[in-house]
């Protein structure tokens, strides 16, 4: 998984190098640490790096691995700058701890049928918050994102809306079995910077609301961590 994110994570910077010029701080292609050539030789490598370490998992990994791939492509490729660039996030995330817990099992997780709900919910919701994040930058190049079109306040409100309905599913359907107090420290945890990030993205600076979206993804991986430890031993 880690490869087909560095495969993912090239591609989105071949496609947004132009975009990207004079952006402080620069990132590494235009700033010239990477040419686009050795971007898209990344790009293959780390891909077909991926995709192989997939093989000993069987034949459904290695469906699931270029599953990721195409989402990853569709992003980048399509979706980015446009008011759908949600979507690929809120199909992609779910795909991840599937693909960890069929890699390692052979089998879907048992909780699957909460699990895809919330990271959906999720996945949308930290998409708002990165195209509100650069807000201003699609604005100065004509990209009509989701934050654009929604408007900054509307975005700010969807973006949260989603966020709490993960939340709530996560909490809702996992209430009734018996945690750890580990567990729920790290959820607590990450609910807390969740709503740290929401409330810094809430102010009307570029800066902040970059640091608000970090905060967001930060916060939900504690959150998923937690979660993950809580379920783990009644699916075992």
């Amino acid at each position: 998984m880690t490869a087909l994110q560095f495969a993912i994570g090239a591609l989105n910077d071949v496609v947004d190098a132009p975009a990207d010029a004079g952006r402080v701080p620069p990132k590494p292609l235009p700033a010239g640490l990477v040419s686009v050539r050795e971007a898209r030789i990344i790009t293959a490598a780390t891909a077909i790096v991926g995709v192989a370490l997939a093989i000993p998992g069987g034949a459904g990994l290695i469906a699931l691995a270029l599953l990721v791939l195409a989402i990853g492509a569709a992003y980048d490729l399509v979706a980015k700058g446009t008011p759908w660039s949600w979507l690929p996030f809120a199909v992609g995330i779910p795909v991840l701890p599937v693909y960890g817990w069929f890699g390692a099992t052979g089998t879907l997780p048992p909780f699957v049928v909460t699990l895809v709900p919330m990271a959906a919910l999720a996945g949308a919701g930290l998409a708002v918050a990165n195209a509100r994040a650069d807000l201003e930058v699609d604005s100065s190049a004509g990209t009509d994102s989701v934050a654009r079109r929604l408007g900054t306040d509307r975005s700010w409100w969807a973006g949260a809306g989603l966020m709490t309905g993960a939340i709530a599913i996560g909490i809702v359907a996992l209430a009734q079995r018996e945690w750890s107090p580990g567990a729920w420290t790290l959820v607590g945890a990450g609910i807390g910077v969740i709503v740290a990030g929401l409330i810094l993205g809430r102010r009307d600076d570029p800066g902040a609301r970059r640091r608000g979206w970090e905060a967001q993804a930060i916060g939900a991986a504690i959150a998923a961590t937690g979660w993950v430890a809580g379920i783990l031993p009644a699916a075992s």
